[in-house]
């Protein structure tokens, strides 16, 4: 966020992005950022049909677990990558990885060759999402940060309507190892862009950081935890693996306050400093909109929608996003915006609370999409202002570790989402799902209520 003479500063507008060089590296920003959506989504829609040609239904969990700690890595070394090979190899290196890693699971024989794919792929998108995130910076002056922002979430959103759809189309009709392919086929019109679009000269910033190995071993053993959490049979299990995380996690912050090769920049993991206020408040606004991920098998159960229904109904969380980033990226009340933001959220999630839970009830259907664009618009509201606060609090020396930094952020953010949904779920018992819908989404309602308590910490100056 800014101070108040900031605020009262208006915003480029958004012909300022489509104009010369920047129309071209705004395509950069927004279609690294689209391959990885898109590919998130596609493939959530086609591993049933892998599974039924494949088997390795056990595994079922695990393909996206493994991307998940592979994005991890991919986006904790993205900093590193550029420093060294500049953003031009950073985006060779990061499509290389993710086209390969698409073409070894279009062969898989069998779940085990699939999930050694989707790591390597994993690898590939982590790196190409938080070099979306690093390029706003570099590649645009400040007062186009919230803007390009929008970008990103707008890209975002409209790879989460069209990618249920495509990866419906690729699982029915044409097999889901052309999914696959059609994914990797879409990576060299992105390299056409970076090498026609991005400068030139190697956009790097102060000088190499030392690998933490011991702190990104003990991040991903955290999210493989927590990701098991989640997914877990047993509530005793479900809480033994959260427990395990959150400690993780302990140990992780100590060994950024400590140790001299880190994964995060000087200060994100006090919550006292403005980065690391930025950083808490990302991770809470997710954990909240993180239930969206329940929504399609409430509205199936409970309301008799068919998948398809209610997987485009619960897009209207991803539309609320894009809207609500459209409409306040060029506020000139910024404390305004980030104050209605979480209360927005706060509200859309007791209208699910109260509304899902009613089984068959058309009334209640129209206020639970309500309460999915609430609470969608409620996170739009504050994203592009708590990118540009994490990119204008970062160490001089540390901001591409910053920039990349915010990947690893909203990561960890959506894995302990779904692993505290799937608790509360398990907790509730999953055969009453009237309780277990109040339930996540009541919890869940306490997170925008805990970030809007920290939002003063980051518009200070």
């Amino acid at each position: 966020m800014t101070t108040e003479a900031e605020t009262r500063t208006e915003t480029p507008s958004f012909a300022t992005l489509l104009r010369g060089g920047n129309a071209g590296r705004s395509a950069v920003v927004a279609c690294g950022i689209s391959l990885h959506a898109m590919n998130v989504f596609l493939v959530a829609t086609v591993l049933p049909s892998v599974v039924r040609d494949i088997g390795g239904l056990r595994y079922f969990a695990w393909s996206t677990t493994l991307y998940v700690v592979a994005s991890l890595l991919g986006a904790s070394n993205c900093a590193r990558v550029i420093e060294r090979f500049g953003a031009r190899g950073a985006y060779r290196a990061a499509l290389g990885l993710f086209v390969a890693g698409a073409l070894i699971c279009s062969q898989a024989p069998v779940m085990g060759v699939l999930l050694a794919g989707r790591f390597v792929q994993g690898l590939g998108a982590g790196t190409l999402s938080a070099l979306s995130f690093t390029m706003v910076r570099v590649l645009f002056p400040p007062a186009l940060w919230p803007r390009a922002f929008t970008v990103i979430s707008i890209a975002w959103g409209l790879a989460t309507l069209s990618g249920p759809a495509i990866g419906g189309i690729f699982a029915q009709a044409l097999g889901w190892r052309l999914g696959f392919v059609a994914v990797a086929c879409a990576a060299p019109l992105l390299l056409l862009l970076v090498e026609t679009c991005l400068p030139r000269e190697r956009q790097t910033i102060g000088k190499g950081q030392p690998v933490a190995l011991v702190s990104l071993a003990v991040l991903c053993a955290s999210a493989l935890a927590v990701s098991w959490a989640g997914t877990a049979q047993s509530p005793w299990l479900s809480f033994l693996g959260f427990a395990a995380a959150v400690a993780g996690l302990a140990v992780f912050v100590l060994r950024e306050r400590s140790g001299k090769a880190r994964v995060l920049p000087r200060g994100a993991t006090l919550l006292t400093t403005r980065l690391g206020a930025a950083y808490g408040v990302m991770a809470l606004m997710l954990l909240g909109v993180n239930t969206e991920i329940f929504v399609p098998y409430f509205l199936q159960r409970l309301h008799g929608l068919t998948p398809l229904h209610a997987g485009y109904m619960s897009a209207l969380m991803s539309g609320g996003w894009s809207l609500g980033s459209l409409l306040s990226a060029g506020t000139r009340h910024v404390r305004r915006a980030t104050t209605a933001g979480p209360l927005f959220m706060a509200a859309g999630l007791a209208l699910l609370c109260w509304l899902m839970p009613l089984q068959n009830d058309a009334l209640g259907l129209w206020g639970v999409g309500a309460g999915l664009a609430m609470l969608g618009g409620g996170i739009g509201m504050c994203w592009p202002h708590l990118g540009t606060a994490v990119f204008a609090a970062a160490p001089e020396d540390e901001r591409n570790l910053a920039s990349a930094s915010i990947t690893s952020v909203t990561m960890l953010g959506n894995a302990f989402g779904s692993a505290v949904g799937g608790m509360v779920t398990n907790l509730a018992g999953m055969a009453e799902l009237s309780m277990a819908a109040m339930s996540v989404f009541g919890v869940a309602t306490l997170a925008p209520l805990a970030a809007l308590l920290l939002m003063p910490r980051i518009r200070r100056a």
